[in-house]
């Protein structure tokens, strides 16, 4: 019995979108890439209901998601965005770099030998 206004994981993360079939929505909860209010989904059986925060790691991104209701069926996009609030924070730009990022410290020279520089040392030892 499924208690009133509550639905499970895999159904839910299904119903809105966030993966394709609901066999994969279990083995997502399973690996551990699902939490609940911050805890840690065990199980495909899991309950959520409206309110719930989850944060969901898929395909190298993070998703924030606030349960705004369950789902009836799996419909169109409009629809299943209905289900949630996203609440992540917006992506980083591609190419530009992470701020905590340290620049690489090295002299001017110092890094692997050119061709040139290569051909000049095999010369000087006598390789062909």
């Amino acid at each position: 019995m499924v208690a009133e206004g509550r639905q499970r994981i895999d159904k839910w993360l299904f119903f809105s979108r966030a993966v394709k079939s609901r066999s994969l929505a279990a083995k997502l909860v399973v690996a551990g890439r699902v939490r609940i209010n911050s805890d840690k989904a065990a199980q495909a059986s899991d309950l959520v209901k409206a309110g719930d925060v989850l944060t969901i790691t898929h395909e190298r991104r993070i998703f924030v998601w606030k349960v705004l209701a369950t789902g009836a069926r799996r419909g169109p996009a409009e629809e299943a965005r209905t289900l949630y609030e996203d609440l992540s924070p917006p992506p980083a730009p591609k190419g530009e770099a992470v701020a905590d990022a340290i620049p690489a410290l090295r002299e001017a020279g110092s890094g692997r030998p050119t061709k040139k520089e290569r051909r000049q040392t095999d010369r000087l030892f006598g390789e062909d």
